[in-house]
Order: C-alpha cells, then structure tokens, then sequence
C-alpha cells in the first residue's frame, strides 16, 4: 500500500514537471515574451551575484554552512551584504569629508559652505531635532547611534535607485538586524538608567489608584503585553523599512514590464512607452523622498522608544 502511495506520488510530481516544463518552452517561443515575475526577483531579491550588464557579471559560489550549538549558519557575503558595506563606507567618507572641509574653513574664519554646509546642518537636524528632542536630557549620548541610523539607512535606500545598484533595506534580514539592534539598544539602555527595579516596573506596571491584591494581579496580568509590547515595536520598524522600500521598486519594475506586455500594439507602442517613462519618473522622483522619509521615520521612532525608556513613567 505505501509502495503504491509512494509510486502514486511519483509519478503525479513527474506530470507536474512535463507540464511545466511544457509552458515554460510554449511560453518561451511566444513571441515577444517576458517573464516580468523574473525581472522583479532579478531586480529585488539577494543573490551571490553582481550585476553589470553589459559591462561584466560576477558571481561567486555559496560557501559551506557552519553548525554551531544546533544552528546552521553561512557566512557567504550576498549581494545586499556587499551593497550594506559601501553604504557604511559611504557614511564614513561622508563625515570625514565634511569634518576636514568645516576645519579648514573654520581655521580660514570663513563660514561653512557647500557640501561641508549641508551635512552639518543635516546632522545637527538629526542630532538636535531627533535624538535630544525625543530622548531627552541623555539624547546627546545617544546621538551618535542615531545619527549613523539614519545616514546608514539613507544611504542603503538610495543605492536601490542608481543604475546596477541595489537596496539592502529591501531585504528583511537587513531591516530585522538593525530593528534587533534598536531592540538591545532601547532595553540595554533603558536597564542601565532606570537599574534592575526599575526597568522591572517597565514589564510589571504599577496602575495608579490601585492597590493591595488587586494591584498586584493586574501587574501581572499586563506583563505579557508589555513583554509583547517591546518585541512588536521594533518588529513594526522591520516591516515598515522593508515593505516601504520593497513596494516602490515592484511598482517602477511593473510599469517599466508595461512596455514589454503591450509593446507589440504597433498602434500604442510609442504611446505605451512614453507614459511608461513619464510615470517611471514620477515614481522615482518620489522614491527618493520615501528613502529620505523612512531613514527619518526608523532613527525618530528608535529615539522616541529609547526616550521612554529613559524615564520610568
């Protein structure tokens, strides 16, 4: 009976196969056939690859998994890996930049200018404005932290719209690492300043007017969603970053497939193709304020978390 089962199954999955194969070989001679499913993971998935086309393509082999303690680990450098290391890079060249610019005009008693001008006054902004402004009279420490949130992440969201490039923070494992991150630095931070009882009211509430048995059951009773609480708040970071930036891309790559599923209307052709350009731009010129948003969004709601954390009310 299970040999029957077992051939039954067989010989089902070898159909599936033919008849796979079958449309994708019909679907390959159609002509004028693009398989825009492929263009989008192509475009937004991660992958041991760099694509240049038509300069080069360079592709390297994954690398053995590591067991470690009951965990399967690999550490082959992805694309997006790759992509996360010239964001860093860019950050770094960016502030050393800036900071040797702003010393030589200081040393001249000239004021700031051009590019040396625009970031500082972007990273005052985001020091006074986001990080001293939501977490309070420890904002200053925290600052630092903030900061390279923000430009990391704004740097990784706008390599996504150059030619060949790619967006790391459309990847969750990214968005979830640096949500993580924002997880240890707000509880780590928070257990720090307020000390072991007082972090512990942060997870066993005192309800004010309450008190006696009551007080103490309904402390209970809400440590669970306050534990809930602290993993949800950075779970929503991940998935507002990634599902922001993987959004955009799926629709400028969808109107660009626009060109290909009805470029073969001879009549509408050139008419396709403008409006498809016109509305590619449209949406690029907005993606570059939804990169410039979402980094603000995820470094000012990480200060705010850390800010309430700081005070034990």
């Amino acid at each position: 009976m299970i040999q029957h089962d077992l051939q039954t199954q067989a010989d089902t999955a070898a159909h599936v196969a033919d008849t796979a194969a079958h449309v994708a070989d019909t679907a390959a001679q159609a002509p004028g056939h693009v398989d825009l499913g492929e263009i989008l993971m192509h475009h937004t998935a991660d992958a041991y690859a760099l694509d240049f086309q038509p300069l080069f393509h360079l592709s390297w082999e994954k690398w053995p998994d590591i067991h470690l303690a009951g965990l399967t680990l690999n550490l082959t450098p992805s694309k997006h890996v790759i992509y996360m290391a010239f964001a860093a890079l860019l950050v770094f060249l960016t502030m050393w930049i800036a900071g040797r610019r702003l010393e030589k005009q200081r040393a001249g008693e000239n004021a700031p200018k051009g590019f040396a001008n625009a970031v500082e006054a972007l990273v005052l902004w985001v020091r006074n404005d986001v990080a001293v402004a939501n977490i309070g009279e420890n904002g200053a420490k925290f600052a630092p932290y903030i900061m390279a949130l923000f430009f990391f992440i704004l740097y990784c969201n706008l390599m996504g719209l150059m030619p060949w490039g790619a967006t790391p923070t459309g990847n969750y494992a990214v968005t979830g690492g640096l949500a993580l991150l924002s997880l240890l630095t707000i509880e780590i931070s928070g257990m720090v300043q307020l000390g072991f009882k007082g972090y512990m009211r942060t997870i066993f509430p005192h309800v004010p007017g309450v008190g006696g048995a009551g007080a103490m059951v309904i402390s209970v009773a809400m440590a669970p969603i306050e534990i809930l609480g602290k993993l949800v708040k950075p779970f929503a970071l991940c998935v507002r970053l990634f599902g922001n930036m993987t959004a955009g891309h799926f629709v400028i790559l969808a109107l660009f497939g626009m060109i290909f599923l009805f470029g073969h209307i001879e009549t509408w052709r050139w008419a396709i193709g403008a409006g498809s350009a016109v509305l590619v731009l449209g949406i690029m010129l907005l993606e570059i304020i939804v990169a410039f948003v979402q980094a603000y969004v995820f470094a000012l709601i990480t200060a705010v978390l850390i800010g309430v954390m700081q005070h034990e009310h």
